[in-house]
């Protein structure tokens, strides 16, 4: 049970990294390319020059990759203490010796508990990706250091 719920939350995480790379990510990526390209182009720059125009030309794509870690790591937060607080709640009710019946009660009660919390961030994720890709439309310049 909880590893179903595992794999649907990383499904949809999937699904929302890969329209976020298809949707902003790429063409950046593309851009930054299309740029060192040019700077290595130029013969008559140093070494150190073309690696700092280089580093340049990366920067807004890392920017943005960092913005969208951080957001999936704040996720992954938020999920991780909905599911951890499930289990202190059920680890409180436990009785000090429990039953097989004890245990097999209060491990339904974390997985209904598990799966809401997963209900709910997989409802989230749609909010979750219209806020980032809201943040990376505005160019690199708007994207928050993180």
């Amino acid at each position: 049970m909880i590893e179903q719920q595992r794999q649907r939350i990383e499904r949809a995480v999937t699904e929302m990294v890969d329209d976020m790379d298809k949707t902003h990510l790429r063409k950046m990526q593309t851009d930054m390319h299309l740029c060192a390209a040019k700077c290595c182009q130029d013969m008559n720059s140093s070494l150190d020059s073309v690696q700092r125009c280089v580093d340049r030309c990366s920067a807004p794509l890392t920017r943005a990759q960092n913005y969208v870690q951080h957001e999936l790591g704040e996720f992954q937060g938020r999920l991780q203490r909905c599911v951890m607080q499930c289990n202190d709640d059920v680890k409180v009710k436990m009785p000090p010796n429990p039953s097989e019946s004890d245990i097999a009660k209060y491990t339904d009660q974390f997985e209904r508990c598990a799966i809401q919390c997963v209900d709910k961030h997989v409802g989230l994720i749609p909010t979750m990706m219209k806020t980032i890709k809201s943040v990376l439309a505005k160019g690199p310049e708007s994207i928050p250091q993180v």
